[in-house]
């Protein structure tokens, strides 16, 4: 290629998907679009590296999308930037105070947050979601779900600014607050009600809290002082209970002032007492916790809070918080039982409640589905895993918090382990954490020893789990999987596994085949199949059958046979007989069950078929 042509390609823009082919599927998955000159396109690599996705999240963002690397494959060719990256990504709960963002971070872990120019539905012939930017640097792309940043800047005039994510929330900063105009950035956090509730559940130091304000976060760079107040107002419901108290009172002075009413015709002297606004005069008690300058929670006893309409309140700062947060009590509370519930609450805002969820194909019962999941989502998770065929025991676990990007490692124990790919097994395993993300693996189970568990019809095992945070986890891009040595750390949880035991096949020289000493036997075999099935056919229950055996022998039934109606019934059938002695008239007593259990046709039948020596 000639220099002309060389430099006609590279003035050449073109946009280039980038895929990968999934694992056991025909289908490919896209990485990304880029929109590059025809020279830049092709020597650039596209990978999804999800197994780093926990480096790239922090506290308050959500990862929507997979982690992808782009890189150079000729480092001695240059990028002619800017380029256009578009990442597809899927978004379930952004809301008013969320916006998505794609995250450029470098080898050395430096992240830049860009703005996307397009959140188009589509590129080329794929109907997806993209985040579409502009870049200056390759590196690794991801797209989040992050709280909504607002800028702006306070003059020396003065500033009076409600809030785009909530025009409750004001900031007013008079005149000549500041020296010269300064720049603001703040973040507003909301707070569920329900996860008061949950806190309150679970400690009953914090029974007093009522409601809390959203989190504020405030950054300010030019870190000048305050030379006035600036004046927030913000919403922090009121109390529940007292509105209704106050609504009743108001109810009760209602019918009151109309006995007097009716009263003052006959005597003119009785005075009606003045009405009450709703809600006037409830004692509650407001408080203000925040952070200076990365320092722990403090609560700010002389900072004066006052109520307004309509559950807003408002105060005065004379100083600048990172970030502060409202407190509403029913009665006085510590300040140092204020500040551990501002430090719980903290954390549970970032964490999620989860559940591990392990089940097993149905079909096969050597194939299991293990996947995180959200509590608030598990039963509509536990019903798509029914509808591919994944069904319990075991139940899913109890539920523990996760943060985003936080991992959980689990092996297998006991007699039974797994593989990813069918061949490399007793290995260790990981899930990462993504709220808005469906974390699963699916894997291979077999025992470890087949003669193991020998006095049980099944083999067992154990799945143990462990929780990995941020913070235990190694900066570095190679994330090797985990070599399974967790010994200095305690089980987050811990799930119990069967597999049913293989049926042996034993060829046997012709002379040594079982063969039944007596006719009857092979009778009775075929006649409690032959029964089995008609009552299978029915789907009558084992219960039902009124034979007189023990409860615990049912429930071995039931876990030799899980998925098999016939096999249970046959089974049950033939424990009944060889509890019998020899000596009893076994045709006439089942005939009596099967009559007293309503089914008189089959009673008659197998006098018919025991009298007349019929083979089924």
């Amino acid at each position: 290629m000639n220099s002309s042509e060389e430099v006609q390609k590279s003035r050449h823009w073109m946009s280039k998907e980038f895929v990968v082919e999934e694992s056991d599927k025909s289908e490919h998955k896209v990485v990304c679009f880029i929109k590059a000159p025809a020279t830049a396109l092709e020597n650039l690599v596209c990978t999804i590296v999800n197994d780093t996705s926990s480096l790239v999240v922090a506290d308050s963002e959500e990862l929507v999308s997979n982690v992808i690397s782009v890189e150079c494959s000729d480092y001695e060719k240059t990028i002619p930037f800017p380029i256009n990256i578009a990442i597809p990504f899927t978004s379930c709960f952004r809301g008013n105070y969320r916006e998505i963002l794609v995250k450029v971070t470098d080898v050395n872990f430096q992240s830049n947050y860009l703005t996307p120019i397009s959140l188009e539905g589509c590129q080329g012939n794929r109907k997806e979601t993209f985040a579409e930017v502009k870049v200056y640097q390759l590196g690794v792309f991801s797209v989040l779900s992050c709280l909504k940043r607002e800028t702006f800047t306070v003059p020396m005039v003065g500033l009076s600014r409600n809030l785009s994510v909530d025009s409750r929330i004001s900031f007013y900063y008079p005149p000549e607050t500041f020296s010269s105009p300064a720049v603001m950035q703040l973040k507003v956090q909301p707070i569920e009600p329900s996860l008061i509730a949950t806190l309150k559940a679970r400690h009953d130091m914090y029974h007093s809290v009522v409601s809390t304000s959203a989190l504020v976060y405030v950054q300010h760079p030019s870190a000048q002082p305050f030379n006035n107040s600036v004046t927030i107002t913000l919403p922090c419901p009121p109390n529940p209970e007292k509105k209704r108290q106050g609504e009743e009172t108001e109810q009760v002075r209602a019918i009151t002032a109309t006995v007097k009413r009716v009263a003052a015709a006959y005597h003119p002297r009785v005075m009606s007492a003045p009405l009450r606004k709703n809600g006037e005069n409830l004692s509650d008690t407001l408080k203000i916790l925040g952070h200076r300058n990365k320092e722990e929670w403090m609560v700010f006893d002389d900072i004066t809070i006052q109520n307004a309409r309509n559950g807003l309140v408002s105060f005065k700062l004379n100083e600048h918080l990172e970030s502060f947060v409202v407190i509403r009590l029913s009665f006085l509370l510590e300040n140092t039982f204020l500040l551990l519930f501002a430090q719980a609450l903290e954390e549970a805002v970032c964490s999620t409640m989860s559940n591990v969820i392990l089940y097993r194909k149905r079909e096969n019962p050597y194939k299991i589905m293990v996947l995180l999941s959200a509590s608030k989502e598990l039963t509509w998770e536990i019903q798509n895993l029914h509808e591919e065929g994944y069904f319990g025991p075991p139940e899913p676990t109890q539920q523990f918090p996760l943060r985003e990007g936080e991992q959980i490692h689990f092996q297998f124990r006991g007699n039974i382990f797994a593989s990813e790919n069918g061949t490399d097994f007793g290995k260790a395993y990981r899930l990462i954490f993504h709220s808005q993300r469906k974390p699963r693996l699916e894997l291979q189970i077999k025992e470890v020893d087949e003669f193991g568990n020998y006095s049980s019809p099944h083999y067992k095992g154990t799945a143990v789990f462990y929780k990995i945070t941020r913070e235990m986890i190694t900066k570095e891009w190679s994330q090797p999987l985990p070599y399974g040595d967790y010994q200095q750390q305690s089980p987050l949880c811990k799930l119990p596994l069967t597999l049913p035991k293989h049926e042996k096949l034993i060829n046997r020289p012709r002379s040594t085949k079982r063969i039944f000493s007596d006719s009857s036997e092979a009778l009775w075999d075929n006649l409690l199949y032959w029964l089995a099935e008609e009552l299978a056919e029915d789907n009558t229950s084992l219960l039902a059958l009124c034979l007189p055996v023990r409860r615990s022998l049912l429930q071995l039934v039931r876990l030799k046979c899980p998925d098999n109606l016939t096999h249970q019934i046959y089974e049950l059938l033939c424990c009944w007989k060889k509890s019998l002695p020899r000596s009893a008239d076994k045709q006439q007593l089942l005939s009596r069950y099967l009559q007293k259990s309503g089914r008189r046709d089959l009673s008659e039948e197998l006098r018919f078929k025991w009298q007349n020596k019929v083979f089924t």
